[in-house]
């Protein structure tokens, strides 16, 4: 949500977006562990050695699918609540642009205990405003854990559906068509807090990344946003 001093351990701004690949998996299948309903997903990933994350995205006709998987030999979590300030803690993030206007547009949050904040960005950095009180309805979202064989921790993964009916209480949404169709362009980006000295000592050390690193010290730059491309119609 917000970043402190991020880090310049991301690789150079992409300067291409995301293609969001069609999908006829099922949908308990997508948000589940396994890594074969994504096969046909584009992979992009970014962040220091020890603390990488990936990033995937799929869509049908009810919704966009997304999977982040997190490398991390220690997630931790405390808050428990819905639109309690995650990114103090850890979490994966995504902002969905979906006029391309920079205004209205979707933070989801998801952090390793399966806990939601999603957040209408009425306006971004500078002068940030948000609606804590906006939620994408129905969304759903697991969280699975991946282990080494001796059952030690080694990373996470979040998966989330994101029904296109949620997306329609958005001002942004006012402008463009839901379900998308082949072809439509958002905005997007995407992010990763990791804070490894956790819950006693959570500033020190702490990872926050971008995929398209911001100019700035915020997340919330629409300048860094990059194209979401939904391909072929499902």
């Amino acid at each position: 949500m917000i970043a402190g001093a991020l880090l310049a351990l991301a690789l150079a701004a992409p300067t291409s977006g995301y293609t969001v690949a069609p999908t006829k998996a099922d949908g308990a299948a997508l948000l589940g562990p396994s890594d074969a309903a994504w096969q046909d997903a584009q992979r992009i990933s970014w962040g220091p050695a020890g603390y990488e994350t990936a990033f995937r995205a799929l869509w049908n006709e009810a919704g966009l699918y997304l999977r982040f998987d997190a490398t991390d030999p220690n997630p931790w979590w405390t808050m428990t609540k819905r639109d309690e300030w995650l990114w103090q803690e850890e979490v994966v993030e995504i902002f969905l642009d979906i006029d391309r206007s920079g205004r209205n547009y979707a933070e989801v949050e998801i952090s390793p205990g399966n806990v939601i904040c999603d957040v209408r960005m009425v306006m971004p950095s500078p002068n940030k405003e948000m609606d804590y009180a906006w939620n994408l309805e129905g969304l759903q979202s697991q969280v699975h854990f991946v282990t080494d064989p001796g059952g030690k921790k080694t990373g996470w993964i979040a998966a989330a559906f994101l029904p296109w009916s949620g997306f329609r209480s958005l001002p942004s949404a006012r402008s463009i068509a839901l379900p998308p169709k082949a072809g439509d362009r958002w905005r997007f980006n995407a992010f990763r807090v990791d804070r490894p000295n956790g819950k006693k000592d959570p500033e020190r050390g702490a990872i926050e990344v971008a995929w398209s690193p911001p100019p700035e010290p915020s997340f919330h730059v629409p300048a860094a946003f990059r194209d979401f491309v939904f391909s072929t119609a499902p």
